[in-house]
């Protein structure tokens, strides 16, 4: 089973910035919001943990599986945004408004990663990483989490890039082994 979380809250994240490639630190919600997460996976037993490269992610994991040293791998950074990384979201060119209203049918701005791009290496590195038996557990952020979530539902028709995913949500898919994945559903407690 693979399990996909998205990072915890960042200073940026509150205040509504596309913060991208660059590095930030979960702030104490993050921490509170990972330390959550670990509570609620804690009857899984995980074989192995990836994770973006940058510090928000690799925190998360180490928060949530302790006694795993997360793997890095670039193909789980988050979306290279370009010169607009660093862009308020109410404030946002209306190019870059323009794709966020409808990103199946507007191609991301010059100078931002294809969502297509986004979902190839995310498919790479599930297809190098995570075809095996065992519980996996993926530390990213929302636009490559959802990059991931389109490749593992091929039907998806775009679906999940306009869907909310909030820090620290989990999403939960299993490799059935003839090549395919289970559709991924998302994880929720009461």
């Amino acid at each position: 089973m693979i399990y996909v979380i998205r990072h915890g809250q960042t200073e940026l994240n509150t205040r509504g910035v596309l913060q991208g490639r660059s590095d930030h630190p979960l702030n104490e919600t993050g921490i509170r919001q990972a330390k959550e997460a670990a509570e609620r996976l804690k009857g899984i037993s995980f074989d192995a943990v990836y994770s973006s490269p940058l510090i928000r992610a690799v925190r998360t994991a180490k928060i949530v599986v302790p006694e795993l040293e997360p793997i890095l791998d670039e193909r789980l950074i988050e979306m290279e945004y370009g010169p607009y990384e660093g862009m308020g979201l109410r404030d946002l060119a209306p190019e870059v408004l323009v794709f966020f209203r409808d990103f199946v049918h507007n191609p991301a701005p010059e100078g931002m990663e294809p969502l297509d791009h986004v979902v190839r290496r995310a498919g790479a590195f599930l297809e190098d990483r995570c075809r095996r038996e065992g519980n996996i557990l993926v530390s990213t952020h929302a636009i490559a989490m959802k990059g991931i979530l389109e490749y593992l539902t091929p039907d998806s028709g775009g679906s999940y890039w306009s869907k909310n995913i909030g820090n620290c949500a989990v999403y939960a898919a299993e490799y059935r082994g003839d090549g395919s994945w289970t559709v991924p559903a998302e994880l929720t407690w009461e």
